[in-house]
This record gives structure tokens, sequence and C-alpha cells, in this order.
């Protein structure tokens, strides 16, 4: 029987490679959403070669202090999250998820000898986001919602501001437990006011039910909404299938554009643009390619055209304008050629500088993945003489911090050697950013962000001995 497990992370920052999970809430409904049994609410240690981040921490107000004190260890998480809630037939579920807290369990899991993707697919798992949804109902189906608007009138879907304008309890934003329960309210939400909409796109978690919307064998417009869209327009819009991108993932037109501008260029002045430096990109004269790459296993909010029926003025566009842009599409076919051969120009990623970071540089081998398994079933004393013969060139190192973060008992004295130079060197890259932020936000401080500072402070000095 499906569940649905909804889960919400505090961090020591926004890097899912280099940063941590400082606290773990989540809470398990049955399809109805209703809750199943206690919530959970972890702390997480942090481990002495992390400096969390000073703002991160302002908004948590979890000490590195803290989790020390009552956490518990990243390899008990990894086994507590492996063994105990990402069970088989579970929807694993967050607010933007897909694209953050996700990403940070990925990691968490590849750090501790965990496979770090099974717990999203197999045994009929899968993952689903409520963002998404709040944006598309926001868009298409609003009737029935309050939706709330920033201090300088712009349209904001902030959990905190949906909750407290449609009189849901939130009593602590920025809390793991008490956002994992206002994401729950606010899902319940709308399968109250709009269940047609939450069943469809609660069915897209499964990328072939995209595949059958969103393909080049029968291309057809469709309505697409993404935080990579305007919000102006709600973050939707009607896209195109246009060509394939990297993966088996396809690239879509934004059909709110005339693509006649971009259809006589080069495919060098179209790299140009594509690749254009963010600082670049900020100038008003500056036009993107109205492009993006749809990746089907990431649950995206898609719908067929006919959910505008009569009111495709509810998200800025005309039937009009959409045709005649899809038609100068299937008029330069070449365009799209350009198109693919940019996406597959796009730049690799800038070499990881550490085991931990190099998650996505490739997939494990069949025996690694064997050996993986063996070291994490591992009691620290045959860890201690355990020495596997790796394939993979980034397992070695990735078993010393392994060793050194869980269970540093185990290190021989080369190990710990190196360990030891590791840590200090990251804390010595870290350390003179965090200390100038730590300043310049005590000028401005409260009593109680005084006491968080000073304690960010403390654990700097405490880790560099």
């Amino acid at each position: 029987m499906k569940t649905f497990f909804f889960y919400d992370l505090e961090t020591s920052g926004l890097s899912p490679s280099e940063d941590r999970i400082m606290q773990f809430a989540g809470w398990r409904t049955d399809k109805d959403l209703n809750p199943m049994g206690n919530s959970i609410n972890l702390l997480v240690k942090l481990n002495d070669d992390i400096l969390p981040s000073p703002d991160a921490v302002m908004v948590t107000k979890i000490t590195p202090q803290m989790t020390l004190q009552d956490g518990l260890s990243e390899v008990g998480l990894a086994r507590f999250l492996s063994d105990e809630i990402f069970t088989p037939n579970t929807i694993i579920v967050g607010f933007n998820n897909v694209r953050f807290d996700d990403r940070f369990i990925q990691h968490l899991f590849w750090r501790n000898f965990f496979d770090p993707y099974e717990w999203q697919w197999k045994d009929g798992r899968s993952k689903w986001d409520i963002l998404d949804l709040v944006r598309m109902t926001r868009a298409l189906r609003p009737d029935g919602i309050k939706w709330p608007m920033d201090d300088n009138g712009k349209a904001t879907n902030r959990l905190e501001l949906i909750t407290k304008l449609n009189d849901i309890s939130h009593k602590k934003a920025h809390d793991a437990l008490s956002d994992v329960a206002a994401t729950i309210a606010v899902a319940r939400l709308i399968k109250q006011h709009q269940p047609r909409l939450f069943d469809f796109l609660l069915k897209l978690r499964d990328k072939n039910e995209v595949k059958k919307l969103v393909n080049l064998d029968n291309p057809c417009e469709f309505v697409y909404t993404s935080g990579k869209y305007d919000e102006k327009f709600q973050k939707t819009t009607v896209a195109f299938p246009l060509t394939t991108g990297k993966n088996g993932n396809i690239v879509v037109y934004d059909l709110r554009h005339d693509p006649t501008d971009f259809l006589g260029k080069s495919l060098q002045e179209l790299k140009d643009i594509f690749f254009t430096k963010y600082e670049a990109r900020q100038q008003d004269d500056y036009i993107p390619l109205p492009v993006k790459e749809l990746q089907f296993n990431r649950c995206p909010a898609i719908a067929p055209v006919s959910v505008l029926a009569k009111n495709w003025g509810i998200i800025g566009l005309g039937k009009e304008e959409v045709a005649k842009n899809k038609q100068l599409l299937l008029q330069n076919p070449d365009f799209a050629e350009r198109i693919r051969e940019v996406f597959e120009a796009t730049p690799p990623y800038e070499s990881a500088k550490t085991p931990e970071t190099a998650l996505y540089d490739s997939f494990l081998n069949d025996r690694d993945r064997q050996t993986c398994a063996a070291i994490r079933n591992a009691p620290e004393k045959t860890l201690s003489d355990f020495t596997p013969e790796f394939i993979d060139e980034r397992l070695p190192e990735l078993l010393i911090h392994f060793k050194a973060r869980n269970f540093p008992n185990s290190l021989n004295a080369n190990e710990a050697k190196k360990w030891q130079a590791y840590r200090i060197a990251n804390i010595t890259r870290q350390a003179p950013k965090y200390v100038a932020r730590i300043q310049e936000l005590l000028r401005n401080a409260t009593l109680n962000q005084k006491f968080l500072l000073d304690e960010l402070s403390l654990w700097l000095e405490s880790i560099s001995e």
C-alpha cells in the first residue's frame, strides 16, 4: 500500500556536496494525507571538518554544539533512513525537495557508502514535490485557496505565507518539523479544493507518464510550470518539445517567445547566448534563449493545453501567438538541430575537489557496489583491518573520511595523518570568509543572535586544534 513520507531538512548551508544536514524531520501519511504514527525530529551531529554558514545558523538557530549534544551521527541517520523511513512503496515528498533536500540525501548516502539513488525508485518508491504542485495550482486552478503577495506586491509561494493566509498552523517557520506539518496541510488544502489537478500531477512522478505528454515522436505543445519561468505569469507557460537533451531528457522551447530572432543565428552565436556569464545576463540588453531541459525523472509540473480551455489569459498568452511560434519552429528544423548541439556542448562540471563532491562524476561498478555494502555493514573493529581494493578512484579517500567521521578509532596512524591534513586544509580554506561574515553579522545582531554567532566562533576555535 502506497504511503507518503513528507520530510524537510535544515542544513549548514546551500551546497549539497559541501554542506551537511543538521536537522531531519518527517511524518508519514496515508494516501489521503492522514498522519500515520509519530512524527520524527532528529538533530544530526556536525563533523569537525565543517564550518556552517553563519547565515544558515541565523535562520535555523541550530548551532554545531546543539547537534553534538543531542544529534545522531551521519552514518546513524543514513541507516535509519534506509531501514525505517524510505521503505518500499513510499512516496517521498517535501517542499522544493527535488532540487534541494533530495540532493542532500543523495550526498549523505554517498559519503556513508549507501546507494545514493535507489531510495528514490527501487521497490515501488518514488519522489514528488509540493512546490510545483503549489505553483501550478496557483497559475491554473487558484479557486478556494488564498494566495499571498510579498511586500512589493509580487506573487510569492513561500510556505510560511501560504499557511498564514489560509489559517494553517505554522508555529515555527524554518524548523524542519514545523515545515513538514505545514507542507502536509498545504497539500491537503490543494487536494480538497483541486483534487483532479492533485491526482494528475501525482501521476507524473512516473517518468513514463511524463513521456506520454512530452515526446519527440508526437510533439505537441503543453502547459509547463517551472521555477525557471517568469514570475509575472505565475512561472507558467506553453512549451513545445524541440530536441533531445542529455541523459535521455528533452529540450523544450517556451512558446511565449517569438523564435524569429534566433532562427537565423549560427551555432556559435547560439552558444554565446546560452553560455553567457552570470554578470552579463543581468544586463538590460541580454535576451536569453527561451529553451530549457525538461528532466523526466524530476516529476515536472506539466499538463495538456486543454486545461486552459478558453481562458488562456490566465498565463498571459494567446492561442494564436502560440500557434504562430510553434509553426515557425516546425518550418525551421535546422534550428532544433543547432539547439541540440548547444546542449551537447554544455561545459563539463568543474572537477570535484574532494571525493565527497565527486558523487555525480560517474556511477559505481558492480564490484565496488558490493564492497560498499560490506563497508556500511561492517562493525568498527572489522573496519580497522579492512583494506578493500577499489576500482573507482574516489573510494579509497572517501573510506578514510567515512571512518574518521564515524569510527575514528578504526583509523591507523597513516590514515589519521591523512585525515588531519585534509580536515585542517578544509577549515583553513573556509575560515577567512567564515570569520568575516560573523563579524559583519555582529554589527547589527540582537542579544540572541550574538549568542549564536559567539557559538560559531567557539566552534571554529574548537575544531582548529
